[in-house]
């Protein structure tokens, strides 16, 4: 039974970033048929948007080196509508291979601060923009849709609390280059619902339509679900989350587990929120994939239903 809250959207859109951003960070390897078995089982599950993977050099991200041949499992399973799946580009090698196989929705991480962004890029925070603006202008002109992530929105494991305005400026300047939608993450956590509501209150002021934000949460210290809801009344629509909680940052060790796609669900089940999202395919999901990890999913959810 739901209780809607008044003011609330009636809907929402569930990016869903497991397969990338949740199994970057893991420590055993993973089998591509396995990773191509998660995303096609979510697309089933009713998610509409998938994030499958990230063109980044393996030395960096290894448990994602094997992007060409998951893409290339996942034509041979869906056709085109592989060709749909969303994937992260770190530069334009990045790009040049999700283009050779067809992506028409690429990404790119930017940094909210400097210690991130020398980290996590190797570039200081004005230079990334330097490195972005030829991935995004290629993008858009071989007829690809471009997102852009921003970390460190709420907090920085080595600078602290970061200047929303910083955020903003980093956000508006991705916007300009022609990015479509903006990611804001709380890439360890430590954001709050007032911090969420005031950030967003400023975007809005600075001129950026709300339907070009998205919120990406992690739930270090169990905020998440309250930031949510106050995305929510500030009238964002589009949240990122994970299935079975899975994902970290390989860059930031504070971070834990970004927000499940389950508990995500079943908030919005709650509010009467549609998603179009059937919340048993997608626990059952969860669990199939932390059989394959080797332990059990982080997601509430997931283990209240398995009892």
């Amino acid at each position: 039974m739901s209780t809607p809250i008044a003011g609330l959207p009636e809907r929402i859109t569930i990016y869903e970033v497991g397969p990338r951003d949740g199994l970057q960070n893991e420590s055993a390897p993973i089998p591509t048929e396995v990773k191509a078995g998660l995303v096609t089982r979510l697309l089933d599950a009713g998610l509409p948007v998938v994030e499958a993977t990230s063109f980044v050099h393996p030395r960096w991200v290894p448990q994602l080196a094997d992007a060409g041949e998951l893409l290339d499992a996942l034509t041979a399973h869906l056709g085109d509508a592989a060709r749909d799946l969303p994937v992260l580009v770190p530069n334009e090698r990045g790009l040049d291979r999700a283009l050779e196989r067809g992506c028409r929705h690429v990404a790119v991480f930017g940094s909210a601060t400097q210690t991130f962004a020398q980290r996590n890029l190797n570039r200081s925070w004005d230079s990334q923009f330097a490195m972005f603006a030829p991935v995004v202008e290629r993008a858009l002109a071989a007829g690809a849709d471009v997102r852009a992530y921003v970390s460190m929105c709420f907090g920085d494991p080595w600078e602290g609390a970061v200047d929303p305005d910083r955020v903003v400026e980093t956000g508006q300047r991705l916007l300009a280059m022609g990015a479509t939608q903006l990611s804001l993450g709380d890439t360890i956590g430590v954001g709050t619902a007032g911090q969420v509501g005031d950030l967003v209150g400023r975007f809005v002021a600075a001129g950026t339509p709300l339907e070009a934000l998205a919120l990406h949460f992690h739930d270090t210290y169990g905020q998440a679900l309250a930031n949510v809801l106050a995305g929510l009344h500030a009238g964002v629509t589009t949240y990122d989350a994970s299935a079975g909680g899975l994902g970290g940052c390989p860059y930031a060790r504070s971070a834990t587990g970004n927000l499940a796609t389950e508990d995500l669900l079943w908030f919005c089940r709650g509010l009467g929120i549609e998603t179009g999202v059937d919340l048993d395919a997608v626990v059952a999901t969860s669990r199939w994939v932390a059989g394959h990890l080797g332990r059990p999913s982080p997601s509430a959810v997931v283990r209240a239903l398995a009892d």
